[in-house]
C-alpha cells in the first residue's frame, strides 16, 4: 500500500485565492485587511519567514506592516510598540514574531496584544474562546491549517481516534481543542501524547489520525502506524547529510519513507503543513477586520 499525499501547498493555495476574493469584497466597502507584524532582532529564520508573511498578504490584498526592532530592544519599548499597533485603526491583525530574545518576557508580549487583533490566538482570551467553541475565537495558525487540510482530504474526523504527539500551546493543545468541537472537522476521540506518555508507539498505533508535533526527526516509524491511518506530520528539521549540496536535508517527525508504505494518507515535508500556516494566519486578518465591521 502506498499512502495518499495530502498536498499542502495546493490546498493553501486554494484557501489563499478564497481569503483574496473576500478581501476583495470588503475593500469594495472600504475596509482593507490589515495586518502588523513586529520582530525583534534579525534572526535570519524569523526574517525570512516575516518577509513571507508581508508577500502573502500584498498578494492577498491586504495592507501589510513590518516593524523591525534591533534585538537589544527593552521590554518596555516593545510593550509601548504594541500599544501603538493596537491602537492603529488601519491594522486589524498583530503579531509579535517568535521567539523574542531572552531578556523579553513572552507571556507579557502576548498577553499585551489586543484580543481583537491577535491573530496568532495565543492570548488567554483567545485561547479560552477556542475551549468554550466560540466562533470568534482566532485558531492558531497550524492547529487550524491542520483541520482544513482533514477537511479539504475528505478524511472523516467524526467518530475518529486522533492522538496527537505533543502538548504544546502552539500546536498540541489547541490541535485537541478543535478536534474535539462538534462540526465539521472535529467530534473526534482525542489522546494527547507526550514525553512522559507509556508505551508510546502503541498509543500511536491505535489512531485513525495522528498528528505528530514533537520536535524529533523522523521519530515516528511505520511501527507506531495503523495501516490505513492518516499521518499529519508538523515537525521541520535539519538533519545532517554529507551526500548533498547543502550538506543536510529537511525532514519531519515522522520517517516518511517508512511510513508512507503503512499510512492511507500523509503529509510530506516540506510541501504539507508549513504552507497551510500562512494561509490561516490570512484568513485570521480577514476574520478580524469581518468582526470590527460587524462590531463584535
Amino acid at each position: 500500500m502506498s499512502a495518499t499525499i495530502i498536498d499542502g501547498v495546493a490546498i493553501a493555495k486554494t484557501i489563499r485565492a478564497e481569503v483574496a476574493e473576500q478581501v476583495a469584497a470588503l475593500s469594495a466597502h472600504g475596509i482593507v485587511p490589515g495586518l502588523a507584524v513586529i520582530l525583534v532582532g534579525e534572526d535570519p529564520a524569523s526574517s525570512i519567514y516575516v518577509r513571507s508573511k508581508g508577500k502573502a498578504c500584498k498578494e492577498a490584498g491586504m495592507h501589510s506592516e513590518t516593524i523591525i526592532l534591533p534585538a537589544d530592544t527593552t521590554e518596555a519599548d516593545l510593550l509601548a510598540t504594541i500599544d501603538r499597533v493596537n491602537a492603529d485603526p488601519l491594522i486589524h491583525g498583530l503579531l509579535v514574531q517568535l521567539p523574542v530574545p531572552a531578556h523579553i518576557d513572552t507571556d507579557k508580549v502576548l498577553r499585551r496584544i489586543d484580543p481583537a487583533k491577535d491573530v496568532d490566538g495565543f492570548h488567554p482570551v483567545n485561547v479560552g474562546k477556542l475551549v468554550l467553541g466560540d466562533p470568534t475565537a482566532f485558531k492558531p495558525a497550524t492547529p487550524a491549517g491542520i483541520q482544513q487540510m482533514l477537511l479539504r482530504s475528505g478524511v472523516e474526523t467524526r467518530g475518529a481516534h486522533a492522538v496527537i504527539v505533543g502538548r504544546s500551546t502552539i500546536v498540541g493543545r489547541p490541535m485537541a481543542n478543535l478536534l474535539i468541537q462538534s462540526g465539521p472537522g472535529g467530534d473526534a476521540t482525542v489522546t494527547v501524547t507526550h514525553s512522559r506518555t507509556r508505551d508510546l508507539a502503541g498509543m500511536c498505533r491505535s489512531a485513525d489520525i495522528l498528528v505528530v508535533a514533537i520536535g524529533r526527526a523522523e521519530m515516528i516509524g511505520a511501527d507506531a502506524v495503523k495501516p490505513g491511518a492518516t499521518v499529519i506530520d508538523v515537525g521541520i528539521n535539519r538533519v545532517d547529510d554529507a551526500s548533498l549540496p547543502k550538506g543536510y536535508r529537511v525532514c519531519g517527525d515522522v520517517a516518511f519513507d517508512e511510513v508512507s508504505k503503512v499510512a492511507g494518507a500523509i503529509t510530506p515535508v516540506p510541501g504539507g503543513v508549513g504552507p497551510m500556516t500562512i494561509a490561516m494566519l490570512l484568513s485570521n486578518t480577514l476574520q478580524a477586520a469581518t468582526l470590527r465591521q460587524q462590531g463584535r
